[in-house]
C-alpha cells in the first residue's frame, strides 16, 4: 500500500518538473497570472455590462414624431399627442429627439442613429378620446430588430407600457367627463329613483293588501253561500210558520165566546155557593131532626106503651137520620171543595180569557206584520244573488292580486334599470381609471439586474478557467522516471500545478463577488465550499476528457459548456428552452452549481445547497477515480517534456 510520505514525494517530483517549465520563463509566469485572472475578469466584465442597464437608458436615442392635430370634445380642447411628447421629455427615460418628418425618423432608425422612434398620427386625439372602438387611437413604435434584437425588445416593452399608461390617462379623462356630466342630472335621477322606490313600496303594500283582500273575499264567498242556504231554509220555515199563524188566527175563540165562558164560570161559582148555603141549611135541619128522633127513640125505649115493632122502626129511622146527617156533612164538605174549585175555575177562566184576548191581539198583530210569501221569495232570491256576486268579487280580487304582483315586479325591474346616483363611485378619475395594481412579493430578492446573472456567469467562468488550466499542460505525458510511481501519485503530480491555479481562480472570483461587485451573500461558508468544489470538480472532468480523448476532449469540454449553460436554467427557466434541454438539465454539473449558487448567494430554494455540493464533489471524484484507474500515460524523457503554451 502506498504510504503518505512516498505519495507526497512522488507527487512533488512530477509537480516540480511541470512547475519548472513555467518558472524558468517569465512569460510563462505571466501567462499563469493571466490564466488565473481570466475567470474573474470574465465575471466582472460580463456582469458589469449587465449590472444596471436602466441607469444608462438616457444614452439610448429615441425619436418622437408628433403629428397630432388635437380635438375639441364636448366643448373641451384635447391634444394628447402634445401632452405625451412633453411627458416623455420630462421623464428623461431615454434621450428623446423630436423629429418633424416620419420618413426622416424611420431612416435614422434604419441607419442605427436612433434605437427606435415613436410616431403619433395626426388623428390620434380624434380616435383615442371618444373610444368608439378598441385600438382606434394607434401609436406607432418603429424599430429595427436586425440592428439590435435587445433594442427591439426594449421598443416592444416601451410600446406595451406606453399603451397601458395612455389608456390609464385617457380613462382618467373619460371618468372626469362622466362624473362632471353626471353631476347635473344626479338630483333629478335621484328623485326619480326615490319616487320609483316609493311607488314600488306602495305596490308591495298593495300586493300584500290584495292578498289579504282575496283571502277575505274567499271567506265572504263561503259565508254568503252558507247564508244563501240558511236563508232558503229560513224562508221555507217562515212560510210554514206564517201559514200556521194564520190558521191559528182563523181558529182562535172570539171575545164573545170568552165572555160567555167567563159568565158561565161566574154562574157556576155562584150556584155552587148557593148550593153550599142550601146544604148548610139542610145539614142544620137534619141535625135538628136527628136530635128529635134520638130523643123520641130514648123515650120510646123507656116507654112501655111503645111496641117493639115501633121501637125497631124508630131505631131504623134514627139510624137513617144519622146516615143522612153524615151524608149531608160529606155533601157539605164536598160542596166546600166544589165551591173552592168553582172559585179557582172562575179565576182560571178569567185569566184564560184575558190571556186568550192578549193572544188574539198578538196573533192579529203578528199576522198583520208577518211577511208575505212573495217577500220571503224575494229574500231567498237576494241571498242567492249575493252568493253569486261574492263569487264574482272573489275572481276580481284574484285578478287584482295577480296584477299588483306584476306591477310590483315591473317596478322592481324599472328601479334596477334606473341608475341610482346614491351609489355613484366616489373615487377620483385617476383612481377609477387605475384602481388595480398588482403587488409582487419577492422571495430571495436579488440586488440588481447584474447579480441575477451570477448563477449563469460564475459556472461559465469556472468551467472556462478549468479548461484553460487543463490546456496549460500535456495531460497524457509523464517523465520516464515516473513510470514506476503509483497511479495516484502520477495523476496527483500531473494535476497539482493546474489544480492550484484553479484554486487561485476560485479565490479571485470570490474576491470579485465580495470586493468588486459588493454582493450581499446570504451564506458565506457554503458559498466558499460550493465555488472551490465546483472549480476543482470541473477541472477534474475536463482533465479526464483531455486525458482520454486528447484535443477532441478539449473540444468536447467546450461543447459541454454550451450545452450546460443552455440547460442549467441560470437566467431563463429551462422549461422555456425545450423538452430536450429540460430533460437533460437535472443531470448536468453546471445545473447543480447554479442551484447551489442561488441558494448560497440569495437564499433561494430555501437555502438548500448541501445536496448540490455533494453531487458536484462526487462528480469530480468520479472523474479522478476513472482517470486514476483506467488512464494510460505516455512516458518520455524529461528533455522531451514541453508546456502546451507556445510563447
Amino acid at each position: 500500500m502506498l504510504g503518505l510520505i512516498q505519495f507526497l514525494r512522488q507527487t512533488r517530483s512530477i509537480a516540480r518538473i511541470e512547475a519548472g517549465f513555467f518558472l524558468r520563463k517569465s512569460k510563462l509566469v505571466w501567462s499563469l497570472a493571466v490564466v488565473a485572472l481570466i475567470p474573474s475578469l470574465y465575471t466582472v466584465i460580463y456582469l458589469s455590462s449587465l449590472w444596471d442597464p436602466g441607469a444608462h437608458s438616457t444614452a439610448l436615442k429615441v425619436g418622437i414624431v408628433n403629428l397630432d392635430q388635437g380635438l375639441v370634445y364636448r366643448e373641451q380642447p384635447f391634444n394628447i399627442g402634445q401632452e405625451l411628447t412633453e411627458t416623455l421629455q420630462s421623464s428623461a427615460q431615454f434621450d428623446y429627439q423630436v423629429i418633424s418628418e416620419v420618413d426622416q425618423a424611420k431612416q435614422q432608425v434604419r441607419k442605427g442613429d436612433l434605437a427606435f422612434s415613436l410616431i403619433i398620427p395626426a388623428n390620434f386625439s380624434a380616435n383615442a378620446i371618444p373610444g368608439e372602438q378598441a385600438g382606434a387611437g394607434q401609436l406607432v413604435v418603429f424599430a429595427s430588430q436586425g440592428n439590435n434584437v435587445e433594442t427591439a425588445r426594449i421598443a416592444q416593452q416601451f410600446a406595451s407600457e406606453l399603451g397601458h399608461k395612455m389608456n390609464e390617462r385617457l380613462n382618467a379623462k373619460r371618468w372626469s367627463l362622466v362624473l362632471t356630466s353626471a353631476a347635473g342630472s344626479k338630483e333629478n335621477v335621484t328623485r326619480l329613483h326615490r319616487g320609483l322606490q316609493d311607488l314600488h313600496d306602495g305596490a308591495s303594500e298593495l300586493s300584500a293588501g290584495s292578498k289579504l283582500l282575496t283571502k277575505g273575499a274567499k271567506s265572504v264567498h263561503t259565508g254568503a253561500q252558507r247564508l244563501s242556504g240558511g236563508v232558503s231554509q229560513l224562508t221555507q220555515n217562515t212560510q210554514k210558520l206564517g201559514a200556521g199563524l194564520r190558521n191559528m188566527e182563523a181558529s182562535r175563540p172570539r171575545n164573545s165566546d170568552l165572555r160567555k165562558l167567563s159568565e158561565g164560570a161566574d154562574a157556576l161559582a155562584n150556584g155552587v155557593h148557593e148550593l153550599g148555603q142550601g146544604l148548610s141549611k139542610l145539614k142544620n135541619g137534619s141535625h135538628e131532626l136527628n136530635t128529635e128522633v134520638s130523643s123520641f127513640k130514648e123515650e120510646a125505649d123507656n116507654s112501655l106503651w111503645v111496641t117493639p115493632a115501633l121501637r125497631g122502626n124508630v131505631t131504623l129511622v134514627s139510624q137513617g137520620l144519622q146516615q143522612l146527617d153524615q151524608g149531608i156533612g160529606s155533601a157539605v164538605n164536598s160542596n166546600e171543595k166544589l165551591e173552592e174549585g168553582a172559585r179557582n175555575l172562575r179565576v182560571g177562566v178569567n185569566t184564560l180569557s184575558q190571556g186568550m184576548r192578549q193572544i188574539n191581539g198578538a196573533l192579529r198583530a203578528a199576522t198583520a206584520q208577518f211577511p208575505e210569501d212573495a217577500q220571503l221569495d224575494a229574500l231567498d232570491a237576494g241571498a242567492s244573488e249575493l252568493a253569486s256576486s261574492t263569487q264574482t268579487m272573489l275572481q276580481g280580487n284574484e285578478k287584482i292580486s295577480a296584477s299588483t304582483q306584476r306591477l310590483e315586479m315591473g317596478l322592481a325591474l324599472v328601479i334596477k334599470a334606473v341608475p341610482n346616483f346614491e351609489s355613484t363611485p366616489a373615487g377620483s378619475p385617476e383612481g377609477l381609471a387605475d384602481s388595480v395594481r398588482p403587488l409582487v412579493e419577492m422571495e430571495a430578492a436579488v440586488q440588481n439586474n447584474g447579480i441575477g446573472f451570477i448563477a449563469n456567469v460564475i459556472p461559465a467562468a469556472l468551467w472556462l478557467g478549468a479548461g484553460i488550466a487543463a490546456f496549460l499542460i500535456n495531460l497524457r505525458v509523464l517523465p520516464k522516471h515516473a513510470e514506476t510511481y503509483h497511479r495516484t501519485s502520477q495523476l496527483a503530480g500531473k494535476l497539482l500545478l493546474p489544480g492550484a491555479l484553479v484554486g487561485v481562480q476560485c479565490a479571485l472570483i470570490l474576491f470579485c463577488i465580495w470586493g468588486v461587485l459588493k454582493v450581499d451573500v446570504v451564506q458565506t461558508v457554503p458559498l466558499l465550499c460550493t465555488v472551490f468544489s465546483a472549480g476543482l470538480a470541473f477541472f477534474c472532468i475536463i482533465s479526464a476528457l483531455t486525458h482520454f480523448m486528447g484535443d477532441a476532449g478539449r473540444a468536447l469540454a467546450m461543447v459541454l459548456l454550451a450545452v450546460q449553460l443552455t440547460s442549467s436554467g441560470g437566467v431563463m427557466p429551462v422549461e422555456l428552452s425545450g423538452s430536450f434541454f429540460a430533460t437533460l438539465s437535472p443531470w448536468l454539473p453546471i445545473t447543480w452549481l447554479a442551484h447551489g449558487l442561488k441558494a448560497t448567494l440569495f437564499g433561494a430554494f430555501e437555502g438548500t445547497w448541501l445536496v448540490e455540493w455533494f453531487k458536484i464533489s462526487a462528480m469530480g471524484l468520479l472523474a479522478l477515480g476513472v482517470t486514476t484507474i483506467w488512464g494510460r500515460w505516455r512516458f518520455v524523457f524529461v528533455r522531451q517534456l514541453r508546456p502546451q503554451l507556445d510563447l
